[in-house]
């Protein structure tokens, strides 16, 4: 299994699962990070969070901790 975390700056990937349960999940939800959308991994800041991305046409940060909910391939 492989996590939003451990995606490399430039790589193109597909959301495959959400973890997590409750409003921490819906909230990553609302982001617009669902199964199936495609995700770029634009920045990592020097100490690994946050995590800049380019999703749906924009770009957003997000926590790493967030980032370990998300499984892609």
């Amino acid at each position: 299994m492989k996590t939003l975390r451990e995606a490399r700056i430039g790589e193109h990937v597909r959301i495959v699962r959400l973890h997590g349960e409750g409003a921490v999940k819906r909230r990553i939800m609302d982001m617009g990070l669902t199964r199936g959308t495609e995700v770029s991994v634009r920045k990592v800041a020097p100490l690994g969070d946050p995590i800049e991305i380019t999703v749906r046409g924009y770009e957003m940060s997000l926590r790493k901790a967030d980032a370990e909910m998300i499984e892609v391939e």
